[in-house]
């Protein structure tokens, strides 16, 4: 691959992913001021929550998602002594490296297939928040993925059934907002019945978006916001996909008695239980999109933003890219090189194949299929949490060689597509992107440079 453009393309990369930080957006987030010498007495500033806090106040958090870890640190460091204790919820080695106070019982589970183990943290969260009072104040710490890491079906579904459920969703490229509309459904902490289970206490949750358009009710199943889907909703997704016979006979009994007002619907707009409930969004892909933007144009390259709302197949997405790159080189429009596009959003993938690899993977290798042959192009497709679906990679860099590259290998690009098998290919391409978990989630990003 080119070197000066994948040196700026990764110059790029580590601009999004330091102001997608989740550490720093909770410091900002979480003010105290105390009141005497002891430290547990004062105003505690959470998100858009104010609350004055004596001794007889017990301070709870929880934290779910990917960024779990990284947001609980922060979140601890403004407490400090006042910190009672929580749960925190993350993915598999999104833990390491981080020493968290003892008082935090943590977890790792299964994302984006749910697991025992993200179901054990969630029985946690429940039996902690289970024993609240007026007098407790409880922080709830939200980023992406923590839908399925925090696992706790409804009476009569089984953890096999959403487990199922989830894969026969994912297969059919289902939209995040379809397949949260039936978790919330299906589950004990979605769809705002979070806070319903920490009532009276007083809760504030801050919140790092993984959903296109910030949504609050659709990121990470809303735990403690409002809920307009309803059970009738979550059966008309199944039908539209297909799965109404493919679904588990447990979750179509369970939508259909809700559906028939035999369960009660999530809390609704309007509840009284959300008066004390406040949810702050702290960071989002377009501050990491913003983010980039200023690193390429302090790179020298004509920047533009083109959205933060991109959605689609992986692999005609990726091809727009290409088109993109090349309107860039041949028509210099709209400017000429050297020029940098950049896109946020994220893409579904769905699955023909029994191959290797995610979303941005996809995009990566179409577009370098489309490219082929291209001088002075590239293009970076990146998955900000640095894990492009069940892979250790967080997508891929490509320009006009990397086909021929794979060619000289003996691996065969529509096949790579055809099987959804686009890991090896970049591997061999020299464009697999692997840079470890990044302690955040704000969706993906696609940037592509010319010149």
């Amino acid at each position: 691959m080119n070197g000066r453009l994948k040196e700026n393309l990764l110059s790029i990369r580590q601009a999004a992913l330091a102001a997608a930080d989740p550490f720093t957006a909770v410091q900002r987030a979480i003010r105290f001021y105390p009141v005497g010498a002891e430290q547990t007495a004062g105003r505690l500033e959470v998100g858009g929550s104010r609350w004055q806090i004596e001794p007889r106040n017990r301070v709870w958090l929880i934290a779910a998602g990917k960024a779990a870890v990284r947001m609980a640190e922060a979140a601890a460091k403004a407490l400090g002594q006042l910190l009672t204790g929580g749960v925190v919820v993350t993915k598999y080695h999104h833990s390491q490296g981080v020493e968290l106070p003892s008082c935090l019982q943590i977890y790792e589970g299964g994302h984006p297939v749910p697991d025992e183990r993200g179901m054990a943290g969630a029985r946690a969260i429940e039996a902690l928040l289970s024993g609240t009072n007026p007098q407790d104040r409880v922080i709830l710490l939200v980023s992406g993925g923590a839908s399925a890491l925090l696992p706790l079906p409804v009476g009569g579904v089984a953890l096999e059934d959403l487990q199922t459920l989830t894969n026969l969703l994912l297969r059919s490229g289902a939209a995040i907002e379809e397949l949260n509309t039936i978790r919330k459904h299906l589950d004990r902490l979605k769809g705002g019945r979070l806070a319903q289970l920490a009532a009276p206490a007083p809760l504030a949750a801050l919140i790092l978006s993984d959903v296109i358009g910030d949504p609050l009710d659709v990121i990470a199943s809303g735990p403690a916001v409002p809920d307009p889907t309803t059970y009738a909703d979550a059966i008309a997704i199944l039908a539209r996909r297909g799965l109404i016979h493919a679904c588990p006979k447990a979750i179509l009994d369970c939508l259909q008695s809700g559906a028939a007002g035999e369960i009660a619907e999530t809390p609704k707009p309007g509840d009284v239980l959300f008066d004390n409930v406040t949810n702050t969004l702290i960071g989002s892909n377009r501050l990491a999109a913003r983010a980039a933007a200023q690193e390429a144009e302090r790179l020298g390259y004509h920047t533009l933003i083109l959205t933060t709302r991109l959605e689609g197949e992986a692999c005609e997405v990726g091809k727009m890219a290409a088109a993109l790159a090349k309107s860039l080189v041949f028509d210099g429009d709209p400017f000429p090189p050297p020029a940098c596009l950049i896109l946020g959003g994220e893409t579904t993938v769905t699955v023909r194949g029994g191959g290797k690899g995610g979303r941005n993977q996809e995009i990566a290798a179409a577009a370098a299929g489309a490219l082929d042959g291209v001088p002075g192009v590239a293009v970076m497709a990146l998955a900000t949490d640095g894990t492009d679906g069940p892979t250790g990679a967080a997508g891929g860099l490509v320009d006009g060689g990397s086909a021929e590259q794979a060619r000289q290998a003996g691996y065969d690009l529509n096949r790579a597509l055809a099987e959804n098998d686009t890991y090896p290919w970049l591997e061999a391409a020299g464009g697999l992107m692997i840079t470890g978990p990044t302690g955040t989630n704000v969706n993906d990003l696609l940037v592509v440079l010319a010149g």
